[in-house]
């Protein structure tokens, strides 16, 4: 208003505009500038006449256009001034319209905060301890659990999704296991009221504790009014038939012994079992260790009490009998799941005893033994939190009503197996409360629940709370709990004004009880102890509440402004200032704004990677995508610089950018691994294992290639400027790729495990190939990273900056990564063939067997015909769904098992008549042909090698007679002896000659050297065997041998011996000398030290230089000896499976002889050794429950 006078007052003054006149021009100026209908300053200065104008103002009617553009300021005025109540009406109307009942928006959060998913695997194992757990249940349910073990199954079997095949499986299982081993906690908490015994008005009570084993319904109902005591007198036990009331000593526990009071307080625990070997003795350590005389005979008065209440000696005298003061007597079969915890009266023992009081137990069945696979390797604790998630996730989707505001509520067939799995795995409270707190808080990370549910399990665990018993694992996972929630909370409050709008009361309801939530639990004993480095919770929602989020947001804007306004400059404004006045206006507003910008970025950048550098920080994905778009920005905004002259572009403040973005670039690159992982799961659960379009691989390959295109996309985009930085992104992204498809081509073979299952071997064979095709087309995209990623310019750059060794570096790591994902891919690929070979295998085995079984008078054809048959449908399978690549993997492998399986059923049936190595022949031809298919299947070389040639060899030697097998065995062993440079047997020096007329073969043995030690004084007694071998080809020649040098080890001996050899024998390349070093014994069999051979083909063929007489003037040759095995060498086994052929089984009888003296010079003493652990356990006993608990209150008496 007085903006409004002084405005009036101008118009009314006459006179002098000297002072506050130009004041008011000043201000004129400014509102005739704000409104765009009146002229500018500039026009009032050169009017004619020189007149002011704002004399004019009051001239009534001569400016209306003036007055009317004035009063349309003032009203825009007044609007502004109203503004602000307009904004306070429209808030409050905005919160009257969301009162009503309208479900609040989805609580997006970061995928960080999203806990993994359980696989299969754990699925199954978690699934048998759910059966476990309901076939063992014990206790007496509550009117709210469920009874029928059929509605428990039908549950679980919707809960875990399993298959009625698999369930079958998993129920016998658990069936056939151990039952699980239970045992009593007991607490004896406190007595109250209890019947004075001493003079002075008070006593000294103790309790007594055990399980007495159960008595049949009968026994129970006869003895129905007489009740248990500790202590039996001897005329009373020598009248009952059975002793079964008497609690032996070793089943006793005992309490302390409070003195001088009647309302005695314990607080210990028990752990009981019927079985449980406890002595007397342990059990009175319990007692109070009181100094004295009294003390001592206190401590022996209680073990003279545990035996007489056994029996186990005469009443004697008992004056100084410890007083009765009460027991209770319960029965286990009626306890509930839960147990007791409550106060019980005393009993008196007979109708003649007096007691009075009460006394506090708690009482609790769990199992101390549980015969599951997720037991034996996993704590209870973990194992109950998966199941409790498992169950929750499942309880929560069959929400239909407001699932967002569940309260955690469960059906009664889920809180009957928390229940009962609860109380079996002996859970205290506190442990549940922990286990529920994490279960649902992290559920509700995924689907959203209601936020009073969560502050009531919070309020739980502050109930319950005891530091000393939440230690290890525990600890830390409650403490990754609350810092996990405290993470989310304040993630939600960052995008508070989407998640919690004002327009939904719901909205903001749940938002005051996340904020009630959350300052509860950071007040928490449970939190302060667990947590103790945390920060305080003001300055987490200050953090939150001012992110950087919203600032390298609005940073976007403003670089986006900017590149549109330089685009305008640009295509516009340049144009028209230079083609006008000739300057370069593009370069002068692009300079200024682009120097602002940087500063702004570059200060905002900073803080972001101050913030990157704290251990405790992490880039969320909001951020990381936030990042990547202003990245994105100021690339586009720099790209204007093509369009300034060379002199400015290169001084620009962007011009190194990208350096900001480093660190914060590399996480980034964590995040889209992350995404890629799950959108590759997500594609794994989706997938029908079924063709798309004309390919042969199915959904989840093309969603995976595409992943990796998209991502490969934005690495292009980055354009990353810096080739030699870009290597450690590109090394990340190689190595992001690779491993994404290992993870991918795990999960689809576990995916074809799970569902071979009850399919028929087509339907399998089928998508086991449209698997392999996936695994393909995935290593195939892998294969062009190189290119797609510009390999080589990263060398190039690397090469520039660091030399040869740079690029030598770059080929290394990323080559590396390449061809270590081929080979994880090519393992996957084998894992799935092998899948697709082990259905095979019985038919192939069925048809082998045929062929091997088929009589000679079927031909070769008729035989080999099934196993043909059915090679041939399934190559027709396989070539209609498998591309090129796999065909040859699977037939390789198809025939590598064949090839196998004959080779098999050759060597278990040596020693059979030839037809029957005939026929395997002609099966091995036709199925060479057939997997070569005219040059269209594998090649021939590739066929011919390994297993091939083992087979040839062993259906070519079975069909030689045992005489060629004979001499197969001395062509190898002279072969073998070529090969021999140096060995530890030592060596033999000899010179042989042929006298060619006379046909007669002089063989002298000069000496040996370094024969081995074969007698117990550290030498030997050796001599040498000499012979013509093979004895066939020698039927008239005898052994000859040297004489025996006692005591040494380098025996020289100068001996000759003859043989008659004719040229008909010595021409066979297989017609040798063996020479055999022997060490004789006087009392046992003579040792072998050593063998060699010496072919006749050295010596007696025409035109050698010892093939005459003369040749007794040559060197001496020097042969090393060896000690191979016989049996190790396949001829051998041939020959011993002829039982029927005596030559065969004299060569193998000779050959066993020596075999079995060596074998006698390795026998060592050898220590017995102790019996097995199963030996010495035992067959494992089952221990039944004990159904009766017996509990007394007793007054120590003092004599």
């Amino acid at each position: 208003m007085a903006f409004l006078h002084n405005m009036t007052g101008l118009t009314e003054r006459k006179g002098s505009w000297e002072g506050e006149g130009q004041t008011a021009w000043l201000i004129l100026m400014v509102l005739l500038q704000l409104t765009s209908e009146l002229p500018a300053p500039g026009d009032f200065h050169h009017r004619p006449g020189g007149r002011c104008p704002l004399r004019d103002l009051g001239d009534g009617g001569r400016f209306p256009r003036i007055s009317e553009e004035s009063v349309e300021f003032f009203e825009r005025m007044n609007a502004i001034l109203q503004k602000q109540e307009n904004m306070l009406r429209a808030a409050q109307a905005e919160c009257q319209r969301g009162a009503c009942t309208v479900p609040p928006p989805q609580e997006h959060v970061d995928q960080a905060f999203i806990p993994d998913r359980i696989s299969r695997t754990e699925l199954d194992l978690l699934y048998e301890e759910a059966v476990y757990t309901v076939v063992n249940r014990v206790g007496v349910p509550s009117p709210e659990q469920v009874k029928s073990d059929e509605e428990l199954f039908a549950y679980l079997l919707k809960v875990f999704d399993m298959g009625e095949e698999e369930q079958d499986i998993i129920v016998q299982k658990v069936q056939e296991s151990k039952r699980a081993s239970f045992s009593l906690r007991v607490s004896v908490m406190k007595a109250k009221n209890l019947m004075a015994k001493d003079a002075n008005g008070y006593s000294d009570p103790y309790c007594m504790l055990g399980i007495l084993v159960g008595q049949s319904p009968r026994e129970t109902e006869e003895k129905k009014e007489r009740k248990f005591s500790f202590r039996k007198r001897k005329e009373k036990l020598e009248k009952r038939s059975s002793t079964k009331e008497v609690l032996p000593a070793r089943c006793i526990q005992v309490t302390e012994v409070k003195p001088e009071t009647l309302n005695p307080v314990w607080d210990e625990h028990f752990v009981l079992d019927h079985d449980d070997d406890v002595s007397v003795a342990e059990a009175c350590k319990k007692l109070n260790e009181v100094s004295g005389l009294r003390g001592m005979g206190r401590y022996f008065k209680q073990i003279a009490k545990s035996v007489r209440s056994n029996g186990s000696a005469s009443s004697g005298s008992e004056e100084n009998a410890d007083d009765f003061l009460g027991c209770i007597n319960i029965l286990l079969n009626e306890m509930p799941v839960v147990g007791y915890d409550t106060w019980f009266k005393l009993e008196p023992r007979s109708s003649a005893s007096k007691v009075q009081g009460e006394c506090h137990l708690i009482l609790k069945l769990f199992t101390s033994q549980r015969d599951t696979t997720l037991s034996k390797k996993d704590s209870n604790v973990s194992i109950h939190k998966k199941l409790l998630c498992q169950i929750v996730e499942y309880e929560h989707a069959h929400v239909k009503r407001e699932p967002y505001n569940w309260n955690g509520q469960v059906s009664p067939p889920a809180w009957t197996v928390l229940t009962h799995h609860a109380v079996q795995t002996d859970l205290s409270p506190l442990q549940q409360a922990i286990i529920r707190w994490q279960c649902y808080s992290s559920h509700h990370r995924i689907q959203r629940v209601c936020y009073s549910l969560l502050l009531r399990l919070l309020r739980t665990i502050d109930a319950e709370w005891d530091p000393p018993t939440v230690r290890g694992d525990l600890e830390r996972q409650l403490s990754d709990s609350f810092r996990l929630y405290t993470e989310h909370c304040l993630c939600l409050m960052k995008n508070m004004r989407q998640v919690f709008p004002c327009t939904s009361a719901a909205a903001i309801t749940r938002y005051e009880l996340m904020l009630r939530g959350i300052g509860y639990m950071q007040n928490m004993r449970a939190f302060k102890t667990v947590c103790p480095l945390r920060n305080e919770l003001h300055l987490d929602i200050t953090t939150a509440v001012k992110t950087l989020e919203e600032q390298l947001k609005k940073l976007v804007y403003v670089v986006d402004a900017v590149c549109a306004d330089a685009q305008r400059a640009q295509n516009i404004y340049n144009k028209l200032f230079y083609s006008a006045v000739k300057v370069d206006f593009f370069s002068i507003a692009y300079r200024q704004l682009e120097k602002q910008v940087a500063d702004d970025v570059n200060v905002a950048m900073e803080r972001v990677c101050g913030t990157l550098e704290q251990e405790s920080s992490r880039l969320t994905q909001t951020m990381g995508e936030i990042i990547f778009e202003l990245f994105m920005s100021l690339k586009i905004l720099k790209g204007f610089r093509e369009f300034l002259p060379l002199k400015d572009a290169k001084m620009l403040a962007l011009t190194s950018f990208h350096n900001w973005f480093k660190s914060s670039i590399h996480k980034w690159l964590q995040i889209v691994h992350d995404r890629s992982c799950d959108r590759i799961c997500k594609a794994v659960e989706t997938d029908k294992i079924e063709p798309v379009q004309q390919a042969k691989h199915s959904s989840s390959a093309v969603e995976v290639t595409t992943c990796f295109s998209q991502v490969r996309e934005i690495w292009h985009q980055l354009a990353w400027p810096d080739s030699a930085g870009a290597f450690i992104f590109v090394t990340r992204l190689t190595d992001n790729f690779c491993s994404e498809a290992v993870c991918y081509s795990e999960m689809i073979t576990r995916k074809i495990e799970r569902n071979q299952l009850g399919r028929d071997h087509k339907s399998f064979t089928v998508q086991l190939c449209i698997a392999l095709n996936n695994t393909e087309h995935v290593r195939i995209f892998l294969g062009h990273l190189p290119r797609d990623l510009d390999w080589q310019g990263v060398e190039r750059a690397m090469e520039e900056s660091c030399g040869l060794e740079g690029k030598e570096q770059v080929y290394k790591a990323l080559n590396g990564q390449l061809f270590n994902v081929d080979l994880d891919l090519q393992r996957e690929a084998k894992r799935l063939i092998a899948l697709l070979t082990d259905k095979m295998l019985p038919e192939l085995r069925k048809y082998i067997q045929h062929i091997s079984l088929s009589p000679d008078s079927i031909n070769n054809d008729d035989a080999v015909s099934p196993l043909m048959k059915y090679l041939q449908d399934t190559m027709v399978i396989l070539t209609e769904t498998l591309v090129k690549e796999n065909l040859t993997r699977v037939l390789q492998s198809m025939w590598e098992l064949l090839l196998r399986m004959i080779l098999d059923t050759v060597t278990e049936n040596r020693g059979v008549q030839v037809e029957f190595y005939n026929r395997f022949q002609y099966t091995v031809e036709t199925l060479l042909q057939f997997f070569h298919a005219k040059g269209d299947g594998l090649s021939l070389e590739d066929m011919k090698s390994g297993d091939y040639k083992v087979l040839d060899e062993e259906l070519r030697l079975n069909k030689c007679s045992s005489f060629e097998l004979i001499e197969q065995y001395y062509l190898e062993k002279i072969s073998q002896q070529k090969t021999l440079k140096h060995t530890r047997y030592g060596r033999i020096s000899v010179k042989c000659y042929y006298d060619a007329p006379e046909q007669r073969l002089t063989v002298e043995i000069l000496h040996a050297a370094d024969i081995i030690a074969l007698d117990a004084n550290g030498l030997s007694d050796p001599f040498v065997i000499v012979e013509l071998c093979p004895h066939h080809l020698f039927p008239i020649a005898k052994s000859q041998r040297t004489q025996v040098k006692l005591k040494t080890l380098h025996p020289v001996f100068d001996e000759l011996f003859y043989f008659h050899v004719s040229p008909e024998q010595y021409r066979h390349r297989f017609a040798c000398l063996t020479f055999t070093v022997m060490d004789y014994d006087w009392l046992s069999t003579n040792d072998f030290a050593g063998e060699a051979v010496a072919p006749l083909s050295d010596f007696c063929w025409p035109g050698r230089p010892n093939a005459s007489a003369a040749g007794k003037s040559v060197q001496p040759v020097i042969l090393h000896l060896s000690r191979s095995k016989p049996s190790e060498k396949p001829i051998m086994r041939m020959l011993d499976a002829r039982i029927g052929d005596r030559e065969a089984q004299e060569f193998v009888r000779r050959l066993k002889e020596i075999e079995k003296s060596m074998e006698e010079e390795n026998v060592t003493p050898q220590s017995s050794s102790p019996p097995s652990v199963a030996a010495q356990a035992g067959a494992p006993t089952q221990t039944l429950l004990p159904p009766f608990f017996f509990f007394k209150i007793t007054h120590l008496q003092i004599p």
